[in-house]
Formats: structure tokens, C-alpha cells, sequence
């Protein structure tokens, strides 16, 4: 018998987000991975009392991310917003890769394409060993212990994606504190105006600076002022895409590394696996398994059903929320063996932490050769590195839209 929103809907409503358990600060929490396995589509309340629909299974998260009845118009009613802040700017934001479908998607996504391709990404690897060598030079003429996130962990994919946008790494502190700001997962609306306002104003001022330039320059923003100039783009798409990769090219990447590097030294036989094996296929093979395991995008993505779905004996009416959680996809049982179990041998292939479809994460090339030169040479340059202080003290980031840690003390 097929379940609608008013018939045969789970009686136990879920609370979204879970809270992690505090006792395994690396695991999806409990009740995601049984929904997951036993029950992927489920109602779930979030923080404005409305219930829309959850899903956490692999496969039917899959099917979805690539319905084209499911949207990210974040301005329709219904739509499952991640908090106050969020739903308070969405009237005002315009249009870009993140908030768009169809044509309107795809034509603001093929002005980006061809930066973050595989071969430009690859291109940018000697560089990106570069800058991770520099920074562990001074780390180790630095004091020690130190704090690895401002350290490492954040000023690497905060240079690398200043340097592709071509926007000045000098200003590293504004973006840093406006993108770590911005994923507060109970962001106020005054809050979120305020740093939409002030990302959105120099932003634009960036652009506009580069319209009125005519020296020779590379990178999104000159690419981005060719399309305005071109009539293929307007100013307020420039701002959106740029500040959008700005603020996701900080916050997730950085995370994985410091949350990454964590999860390597509590579980030294997979530490040692790594720094024992030299084959670049085993080490990006091990930067999937990572991607998989810690799954730092745990609040879901927010989507809205245009039409009515059917998916699982289950149907999503037009008009309802839908949140797709792809950190508890990423621990299906039903796809993954032992999902709980760290192993960097694991294949990890079918997980979803940069999402799945024409909305996967566009920038997931570069992430991914990121996380391949930081963890190979981190190990490879400090092979004696360790937590400084005991795990209990460290501070994760629970309240905020993107998993990791506050700070990360570490010695050798």
C-alpha cells in the first residue's frame, strides 16, 4: 500500500539534525543509520516545526538527486530552509548553481565547469604541493605543540580556492570569519543579513574592479567578468557563484583535513597503512574512505518536491520538503559493509559526501586532490605527530551546518 503526507506516515517523527553522541565524535548518530537501513524515507521535524520528508538511505538518495521534480528553489513555500537566517535571506539571494534547476542550473554551472575540470584541477596539483610544504615548513620551524587548523587544516583550501577565484589571499581573515559564521546552524536572520550584506558588497566590488580592468588576468572572477561583458551573466550571478565557492572551497575542505587528521591518529593501524604505502591509488583510495567516514555535511540538503513522487511505496506530494541527508547515506548498511568501520583499504566508491547529481559539489575535484597531497605529506613530513591533548577536550563543531573542529592542538 502506498504511504502519503496524511496516510500511513511514521508515528515516530524524527527531530532533525540528530545530536552526534558525544562518545563517538567520528559516528552518523545511531537513529540515522537504523533509518538508513530499515526506514530511508521518514518524516522528520526541523526548527520550525514542520515536518518534511527525511531521506537517508543510499540508493533512494540516489534516485532523488537526480528527479527533476525535486528542487533547491529555496523561494518556494514549503521550502525546508536550514534555519531562521537562511530563510530570511532567500527572497534576496539571486540565482546561481545553488538555488536553481533545470536550463537555469546548467547554464550558471557551464560558466564554471571548466575550471574545476579534472585536467585544470590536476594542473594545479604541483602547486598545491607547494603551498602544503610551505605550511608544514612552518609548522616545524613554529612552536610546538600547535594548533593544527590555522595552521594546515584552513590555510590550504583557503589559498588554493582565493587563488583559482583569483581574489586576494589577503583578505583570508574576512572570508574566513564571514564563512565560518555563515554555517552557525542557528544562524539568526540578523546574523545571516548582515553577512550576506557584507560578502555580497565586497564581492561585487571585486567584479566590478575587474570589468573596469584591462590588464590580462586568470581565474573565476576574470572568467566570470568575460560572461558579464559577454551578456551571458549578470553581476548579482557573478557575486552569488563567487561567494558561494568562496565560502564552501573554506569551510568543507578545511574540515575533512583537520577532522581527518584526528581520525588518522586515533586509529594508528590505518595511519601506518598510509604512511607505509607510497601508491597514489591508495592513498586517494584512502581520501574516499575518509570522505565517506566522516561525512561533515550533516544537516542535510535542502530540497522541495515540484510534483507529486512515488520512491519506496512512499508518495512525496508537490509542495513538501524533502531533506537529503548524505552523511547517513554514506553509512548505509545496505551499501557498506560494517559502515561504523574506519578503513582506508575500504572501496569506498558509492559514498555521497559531495553530494550526487547535477548538484554535486562542483569543486569536489579540487577537494579531492587537496585531501590526497595534505594527508600523503603530513604523514610522509611528521611521521611522529600526535594529539597534544587528550580527545576529550577537543571541541567539535556540533552547532554548526559543516562537521570538523575548533581547533586541533598537536605535537611530535
Amino acid at each position: 500500500m502506498t504511504e502519503n503526507s496524511t496516510t500511513g506516515v511514521d508515528e515516530a517523527v524524527l527531530s532533525f539534525p540528530v545530536e552526534r553522541d558525544a562518545r563517538c565524535p567520528f559516528d552518523v548518530p545511531a537513529a540515522l543509520i537504523d533509518s538508513a537501513a530499515h526506514q530511508p524515507l521518514r518524516r522528520a521535524r526541523i526548527w520550525d516545526g514542520s515536518t518534511p520528508w527525511l531521506v537517508t538511505g543510499n540508493a533512494e538518495l540516489r534516485v532523488l538527486a537526480l528527479d527533476p521534480r525535486i528542487s533547491t528553489d529555496d523561494r518556494l513555500t514549503g521550502f525546508p530552509h536550514w534555519n531562521a537566517g537562511r530563510a530570511a535571506i532567500a527572497p534576496i539571494r539571486p540565482d546561481s548553481i545553488f538555488n536553481t534547476d533545470g536550463p537555469g542550473h546548467l547554464r550558471l554551472r557551464r560558466m564554471m565547469t571548466r575550471t574545476f575540470s579534472y585536467k585544470r584541477v590536476e594542473a594545479q596539483r604541483e602547486k598545491i604541493q607547494q603551498v602544503t610544504d610551505k605550511l608544514i615548513d612552518d609548522m616545524l620551524a613554529g612552536p610546538n605543540p600547535v594548533d593544527l587548523v590555522p595552521a594546515f587544516g584552513l590555510p590550504l583550501p583557503s589559498f588554493m580556492i582565493c587563488e583559482l577565484l583569483g581574489v586576494p589571499y589577503d583578505n583570508h581573515d574576512f572570508f574566513q570569519e564571514h564563512a565560518s559564521a555563515a554555517m552557525d546552524r542557528y544562524a539568526t536572520p540578523e546574523l545571516q543579513e548582515r553577512l550576506f550584506t557584507a560578502m555580497r558588497g565586497y564581492m561585487r566590488e571585486v567584479i566590478e574592479e575587474r570589468l573596469a580592468s584591462k590588464e590580462e588576468s586568470t581565474g573565476v572572477i576574470a572568467e566570470f567578468a568575460d560572461n558579464i561583458r559577454a551578456g551571458d551573466m549578470t553581476i548579482d550571478e557573478g557575486v552569488a557563484l563567487a561567494n558561494g565557492l568562496l565560502s564552501a572551497g573554506h569551510e568543507t575542505s578545511a574540515g575533512i583535513i583537520s577532522l581527518g587528521t584526528l581520525a588518522l591518529l586515533q586509529n594508528p593501524e590505518q595511519l601506518e597503512f598510509l604512511r607505509n604505502n607510497d601508491d597514489p591509488k591508495a592513498i586517494a583510495n584512502a581520501v574516499e574512505e575518509l570522505l565517506r567516514y566522516l561525512s561533515i555535511v550533516h544537516n542535510g540538503q535542502r530540497r522541495i518536491a515540484l510534483e507529486d513522487i512515488e520512491i519506496s511505496d512512499i508518495v512525496i506530494r508537490a509542495g513538501e520538503g524533502v531533506i537529503l541527508d548524505y552523511s547517513a547515506g554514506s553509512w548505509d548498511a545496505r551499501t557498506f559493509d560494517e559502515p561504523r568501520q574506519f578503513d582506508v583499504a575500504r572501496v569506498a566508491n558509492k559514498h555521497l559526501a559531495f553530494g550526487f547529481g547535477p548538484h554535486g559539489c562542483i569543486g569536489q575535484q579540487l577537494a579531492r586532490v587537496e585531501l590526497q597531497v595534505a594527508f600523503s605529506t603530513l604523514i610522509r613530513r611528521i611521521p611522529t605527530l600526535k594529539l597534544a591533548v587528550p580527545l576529550e577536550q577537543i571541541e567539535f563543531k556540533h552547532d554548526r551546518l559543516a562537521y570538523g573542529v575548533y581547533s586541533l592542538p598537536v605535537s611530535w
